[in-house]
């Protein structure tokens, strides 16, 4: 059974004096859509949810414990050794904070009185002492990946590493503009299942450039501020579905509406609209 929508109780209060939470997936949907997240965010009325990916998810998981073996070592990973990534896992007392969905790393931008947010898959530190941000990526691709397109789940891809970079330096720590996508791609070719999915793994490279951020954050408190509707993004299939599917219900009404004129003109009725439902 299909759940029944509900508003989000976390919205924008403008005359509260403590920081608006903002997550970094929220900062993406501004990017994407400013008319969807003016919905999400002053009125709660978010966009439809997908199913979670609890693969994925799993993924996450594992590849967290693998990863925490070396750290507690002071290892490098084989992984980091076959790709000669000069780092190691990062050790520090609040990784499982920063990891940790819906809490992870967090600045508070006093100039926008926002509190930014976002939980990072992990951290490695190299020879200069910079933190490096590493994300993992799980999907399953007949062709090798290598590098990112310029699709538009990449460039969110490329945004969230930068979101990341930008919450470490905020906190004062040195960090490599430097990170990492770990891509684990499931493998299709096998010739049985056996009960185990198995993956090629690519390490990818990218050099991310957060300076978007400040400036950013300013047109998210502008937006939440002001009353005026912001425009669809570019290609919003949501926006696009609300405004079609807005007007055809419309006009539906509109001809109810003179339908029911007509025929209380001829009984004699009154006729009044309620809620776009005509009651009569």
């Amino acid at each position: 059974m299909a759940q029944k929508f509900k508003k989000s109780s976390f919205i924008f209060d403008i005359d509260s004096r403590s920081p608006f939470k903002l997550s970094r997936s929220k900062i993406d949907l501004f990017i994407d859509c400013q008319r969807c997240f003016f919905l999400s965010e002053r009125y709660g009325i978010k966009r439809p949810k997908f199913p979670p990916f609890t693969l994925n998810i799993a993924v996450d998981a594992l590849l967290k414990k693998e990863f925490d073996i070396y750290r507690s070592k002071g290892q490098k990973h084989p992984l980091m050794k076959s790709y000669g990534v000069d780092a190691i896992p990062y050790h520090h007392k609040d990784i499982n904070i920063w990891r940790e969905n819906f809490v992870g790393i967090r600045f508070h931008d006093k100039e926008s009185s926002l509190l930014v947010f976002g939980a990072i898959d992990d951290v490695w530190i190299n020879s200069k002492e910079e933190l490096v941000v590493v994300d993992y990526k799980a999907t399953a691709k007949d062709s090798k990946i290598e590098k990112l397109d310029d699709s538009r789940w990449h460039n969110q891809y490329r945004r969230q590493m930068e979101v990341y970079q930008w919450l470490l330096k905020k906190n004062g720590f040195k960090t490599s503009s430097t990170g990492y996508f770990m891509y684990l791609n499931g493998k299709k070719d096998s010739k049985a299942f056996d009960g185990k999915l198995e993956f090629d793994i690519s390490l990818i490279s990218y050099v991310g450039d957060s300076s978007w951020m400040d400036n950013t954050l300013k047109d998210i408190k502008k937006c939440l501020v002001s009353g005026d509707i912001p425009p669809m993004g570019d290609n919003c299939e949501y926006c696009d579905y609300r405004e079609t599917s807005g007007k055809v219900f419309q006009n539906i009404v509109n001809n109810k509406v003179k339908k029911k004129k007509r025929d209380s003109d001829i009984s004699g009725n009154d006729i009044t609209v309620k809620n776009n439902t005509l009651f009569i």
